[in-house]
């Protein structure tokens, strides 16, 4: 559920009446708040806590109290006079004990994570002083010192109405939105200054929204994992076949079926033109079975779970693709190169024999349906309003789609993916869960999930950067996602 803030300040008021108090709940918040930070980096390091007055303030200061214990340096920025912050607040502060006065130095190669704790839920507007100075000072540190920023329930200059940021807003790397996801979070402006999304759940919080759309969180997407019996063999896991590559797109061929590997299907068949077969079943991982063939019609002869086509096949075998995608009774990811074929004639999807996953990036989808404007929410839905398939719209904040249910924001993910190959990791992965008996709704969510968890993985836990993150690195993370999905991390 994504509340507006109104809605989550009622639903707080709501709480208190029934004797919960406020300082339960900012335990609460303050205790996740720190583990979220080691999520991403269980090495202790520095914490710079920026904090305001109010609550949100308090939320920092209990974060500070749980990493301290966990063996991080704490540096706190108190930008008001102790007179003026709020008593819960104040006794947070107090709680802490001295701190050192100088600024606490950190060794090269430790984490610098910043606190922002200045301003909660209910604002909005531009900032004056001497909160203007503090984000300045935020976003400085962050770009001069490669300092990891954690906003407290929303960066502070966002408008938390509108989900509009202010010029400056404090520009968030994770933003942990204390209870659920506010509707500020998921506003298509707010996308660079939220950063990573990771929903903090407090208990016995009675909620309670008109939007129904739903942020993709462990908390519930774990849940929707199969766990496997122990005399599961790999008939019942799921049989594939992919139909991906081509001369000059191998690795599309590679990465898409190496991604059905990890995600558990049982038995991978990739489909090539005769070609370049020698080529591809002399590089591939020797578990995937290379089969040439004259006509990708051809699959349709073979017993199969679930296909997935698109990654680098080209256009010369269009008319194949668009009969396979039409006549094939089997569940379907369809991705990349199949999406412009279909793209000519997108009515075939009113005609297709089994459910259809269809998996865009941006410009894939002005293809299918052009944008005209639109916000990606109301894009991705008039879309499935109009077509029975389900819509994966990739982007910064992964957005699932389809007819009757309430969209579904992603909320993993990481810079470091926009580099070629991530989709082809992607459409294995959600192929191989297709084949496995999930919907493709539910294949839509876990699919984007861990394949977004599984790039921070491979950046926060496995050395690698923005920079040098490569989508063969997905593979060699998604056993741990799905670790961790089943975990509930955040």
């Amino acid at each position: 559920m994504i509340l507006t803030c109104k809605e989550m300040q009622t639903a707080e008021e709501r709480v208190f009446k029934r004797g919960i108090s406020a300082n339960a709940l900012m335990e609460s918040a303050g205790q996740q708040i720190a583990e979220a930070v080691m999520q991403f980096y269980p090495t202790p390091g520095l914490c710079l806590a920026y904090c305001g007055k109010g609550h949100n303030a308090g939320d920092a200061l209990v974060a500070c109290h749980w990493l301290r214990e966990a063996g991080w340096k704490i540096s706190l920025h108190l930008i008001y006079p102790r007179k003026d912050i709020a008593k819960l607040t104040l006794k947070k502060l107090s709680a802490l004990g001295t701190l050192p006065k100088k600024p606490e130095t950190i060794a090269p190669g430790k984490p610098i994570v910043i606190l922002d704790g200045i301003l909660g839920i209910g604002a909005k507007g531009e900032l004056r002083e001497p909160i203007l100075s503090a984000v300045q000072e935020i976003n400085r540190l962050r770009k001069k010192q490669d300092a990891f920023t954690v906003a407290i329930d929303l960066p502070t200059g966002l408008d938390s109405e509108t989900g509009v940021p202010a010029d400056p807003c404090v520009e968030a790397d994770l933003t942990t939105a204390i209870a659920c996801a506010k509707s500020c979070h998921i506003a298509d402006t707010a996308i660079n200054v939220v950063g990573r999304l990771a929903i903090l759940p407090l208990v016995d919080l009675p909620l309670k929204g008109k939007d129904t759309a739903e942020v993709a969180s462990p908390s519930w997407v774990g849940d929707l994992l199969i766990r496997r019996a122990f005399d599961t063999h790999k008939g019942k896991c799921g049989r594939i076949g992919i139909i991906a590559g081509s001369r000059g797109f191998l690795g599309a061929a590679r990465l898409c079926s190496g991604g059905a590997l990890r995600a558990g299907a049982g038995l991978v068949t990739l489909y090539v033109t005769e070609d370049i077969y020698p080529l591809v079943a002399m590089s591939c991982s020797p578990e995937v079975m290379v089969k040439p063939v004259c006509s990708y019609r051809a699959v349709l002869e073979d017993k199969l779970d679930a296909l997935a086509i698109g990654p680098g096949i080209g256009f010369a075998h269009a008319g194949d693709i668009l009969s396979l995608i039409r006549d094939a009774a089997v569940p379907m990811t369809v991705d990349a190169d199949a999406l412009t074929i279909l793209s000519k004639d997108i009515s075939t999807l009113r005609h297709c024999a089994g459910a259809r996953l269809l998996t865009p990036h941006p410009g894939e989808m002005e293809r299918l349906d052009p944008a005209a404007g639109r916000t990606r929410r109301v894009w991705a839905e008039d879309f499935a309003s109009r077509y029975p398939a389900t819509l994966l719209l990739k982007g910064a904040r992964t957005l699932i789609a389809e007819k009757d249910k309430p969209p579904v924001f992603n909320s993993t993910g990481h810079p470091g993916m926009a580099t070629g190959g991530m989709g082809d990791v992607l459409t294995g992965v959600t192929g191989a869960l297709l084949a496995q008996g999930y919907s493709c709704h539910q294949t839509a969510i876990i699919g984007s999930w861990v394949c977004g968890h599984a790039a921070e993985r491979a950046v926060y836990l496995e050395s690698q950067s923005a920079e040098s993150l490569i989508a063969g690195d997905l593979l060699d993370a998604l056993g741990g996602s799905f670790d961790d999905l089943r975990c509930g991390c955040y």
